[in-house]
């Protein structure tokens, strides 16, 4: 019997027709217009996650923060624990003065700062020191500090204090003129700043009791500056602290707001007090 031709056998190859060509040409179209709308979805939908995942957000430090403020507010903008940044500032090797004794008080500049998934607490913190370092400019505080008398870390604390008691942007290089005044007749500087950070808090009350707090921040016991800023100032109460007003102020009080009233006079700063109780007192009484 013949043997029927074999599509097997060797040497024979397969051609398309026609209609075979165009069935193929189809299909291949077809899967690079797949593949078109495919890969670019693919891509968006990784490209979104990775966005979503390196999302940046910004963690907003006002001026005359504390650092106990500061590092609550890091904790929550890291979803990290409560106290694991205060925990991180105490190990941190930031590049601070030797006066500061490794308290970042005073050198958290108040900023606006990004936080991506790569921030930590220690590394968000050297970056806020750094900005301080960078934006107050130790030759300009060395300069002022010497021209003052003080120390450059004193002059930090200064201008902490100022950013607390100033009502007012205008108001601040006056309150460093009274602080100057003070320090160098040796008056005790009877901030209320200064009770608040010790006791915690921020009020405008102030009463008999605070003033005998065995602390070494009460100003109203204690002569001379506290052993620490008491808060994170900017740099308008830093230029204040360099670059005091002039005037022979030694007594002020904020009677209202925008209403700073500055005096060398006892009597006449009573008087201020006295106004200033009375426009409490009517405040509490329409209230």
């Amino acid at each position: 019997m013949k043997n029927e031709p074999s599509s097997a056998q060797p040497g024979r190859r397969f051609r398309l027709t026609r209609r075979g060509r165009l069935v193929l040409i189809v299909l291949s179209a077809g899967l690079v217009a797949a593949a078109a709308v495919l890969v670019p979805s693919l891509l968006k939908e990784t490209a979104e996650k990775k966005e979503k995942k390196e999302k940046k957000v910004t963690l907003v430090v006002p001026e005359g923060w504390r650092a106990s403020q500061v590092y609550a507010a890091v904790d929550k903008a890291l979803d990290a624990a409560p106290g694991t940044t205060r925990k991180a500032a105490g190990a941190a090797k930031l590049k601070l003065p030797a006066d500061a004794k490794g308290n970042p008080e005073g050198y958290l500049f108040p900023a606006t700062y990004p936080v991506d998934s790569r921030t930590t607490p220690t590394t968000l913190l050297g970056y806020m020191v750094d900005t301080a370092r960078e934006r107050f400019g130790a030759k300009r505080i060395s300069n002022g500090a010497q021209h003052s008398g003080v120390t450059d870390y004193q002059t930090v604390n200064i201008a902490s204090i100022v950013q607390a008691e100033a009502d007012t942007p205008q108001d601040m290089g006056k309150v460093a003129r009274v602080i100057y005044n003070r320090l160098a007749q040796g008056m005790p500087l009877q901030m209320d700043s200064t009770l608040n950070y010790a006791l915690n808090r921020s009020t405008l009350d102030t009463t008999a009791s605070d003033i005998k707090i065995d602390s070494p921040y009460n100003s109203y016991d204690r002569q001379g500056l506290p052993p620490t800023p008491i808060d994170n100032p900017g740099e308008e109460a830093m230029n204040a602290a360099v670059n005091p007003a002039s005037g022979t102020w030694l007594y002020f009080v904020t009677v209202a707001p925008g209403d700073t009233r500055f005096t060398s006079s006892y009597k006449e700063h009573q008087r201020n007090v006295e106004d200033f109780n009375a426009k409490r007192g009517s405040a509490s009484s329409s209230g």
